[in-house]
């Protein structure tokens, strides 16, 4: 999937395409996410409603034992291998979230190094990663952290590229 994103979009822009009841969030548009980042993430509240929360993206399990230093990279998880994956296997069984995003960039390489490009909706409106999400217990703190996120694969539905400025 990707290593960098960006979330720019409004409120309004969020309450109408995923239909969310909770009282406004001033939101910040954001342009370069990168790993361990706080980001916007929607989660299933209720049968029929969706819930902004500010979650961490890397996901931590519940079941995590050791320091957040010795976690391997878990900011993106494989669709081919997120069920059988420990790390991600029963986040996805319980706990899938939808991750707002307004593109995405991915790297070309070139003969003078790698090349940004960004990618987004063709009409600029919202993409919608999946995500997976969880709750940690920080044991060198000994709070329980923010959730956690991992970003699963990526809409579809004709995004477009254009060569990210330098």
């Amino acid at each position: 999937m990707c290593g960098r994103f960006t979330q720019a979009y409004t409120w309004a822009e969020l309450v109408a395409l995923y239909g969310l009841t909770q009282p406004a969030i001033n939101l910040q548009p954001s342009y370069n996410i990168a790993p361990t980042a706080t980001i916007d993430a929607l989660i299933p509240r209720n049968s029929d409603q969706l819930e902004l929360w500010q979650m961490g993206w890397g996901l931590i399990p519940s079941w995590w034992t050791k320091t957040r230093k010795e976690l391997p990279s878990t900011f993106n998880a494989r669709a081919e291998t997120v069920t059988a994956r420990p790390m991600f296997r029963d986040a996805f069984r319980e706990r899938r979230c939808i991750i707002p995003a307004s593109g995405y960039y991915e790297w070309k390489p070139t003969p003078t190094g790698k090349q940004p490009y960004y990618i987004s909706a063709r009409d600029g409106s919202i993409l919608s990663f999946a995500g997976l999400w969880d709750e940690w217990h920080d044991l060198e703190s000994g709070q329980r952290s923010g959730y956690r996120s991992a970003i699963r694969t990526k809409s579809g539905g004709g995004p477009r590229s254009t060569p990210a400025a330098s």
